[in-house]
């Protein structure tokens, strides 16, 4: 009988290829098995965002999805948008889900607007990839944040007025800029600029 040549190509060949498959049948073994696990954590991590919207945060696991439950009415549709119907002590809030472009990537925010449609009640920015300490700062800052607290979005006049600005000329509605990240806060304000009044066109005409 012939002794395997274990220095041979065709040996190191076989055998890798072997370990290549092993390898990627576990790995996708482990992919399904902790795939409804991750896609729970993905889920629970929007509502806490939505929450974060409304002003709510703080709250472990189990204590977002009870408020959750509590708050968030139902997923309604403005045009073929995606909205949520909230309620906090008995008054109508509406949370929307805004896109937009950081200077490195997307950002991503919930705006939490009262039944008026037109007074901001709060906000949660996020972003895909913005310079840590500064752009990140839309994200990591609960405190600029909540500068957008009972920020109008239009004027008096009906028109517009929305903004994330570097010096401020209107405090009803606008918000000073992140420090050291101009681009980043300009795609800030084009999102809310473009979405809320996008959402509030397709709700007034629903």
């Amino acid at each position: 009988m012939a002794k395997l040549n274990t220095n041979s190509n065709a040996y190191i060949i076989v055998y890798s290829a072997i370990l290549v498959v092993i390898v990627a049948f576990l790995l996708a073994f482990v992919y399904q098995a902790l795939k409804p696990r991750q896609d729970a954590n993905v889920e629970l991590d929007i509502k806490k965002q939505i929450l974060y919207s409304l002003n709510i945060r703080g709250l472990d696991g189990q204590e977002a999805e009870a408020k959750y439950a509590e708050v968030v009415k139902s997923e309604e549709k403005a045009g073929d948008q995606l909205y949520y119907a909230c309620e906090i002590d008995g008054q109508k809030k509406y949370v929307f889900p805004l896109k937009g472009m950081g200077l490195w990537g997307g950002i991503s925010a919930f705006v939490a607007v009262n039944d008026d449609l037109n007074t901001i009640y709060g906000a949660y920015f996020n972003h895909e990839s913005e310079t840590a300490g500064l752009g990140a700062e839309i994200k990591d800052s609960q405190a600029w944040q909540e500068k957008f607290q009972g920020k109008k979005i239009f004027s008096d006049d009906g028109n517009l007025a929305i903004g994330v600005v570097k010096k401020v000329e209107n405090p009803a509605s606008e918000v000073d800029c992140v420090t050291g990240a101009t681009l980043t806060s300009n795609g800030v304000s084009d999102m809310l600029r473009e979405g809320l009044k996008s959402y509030i066109t397709n709700l007034k005409v629903k």
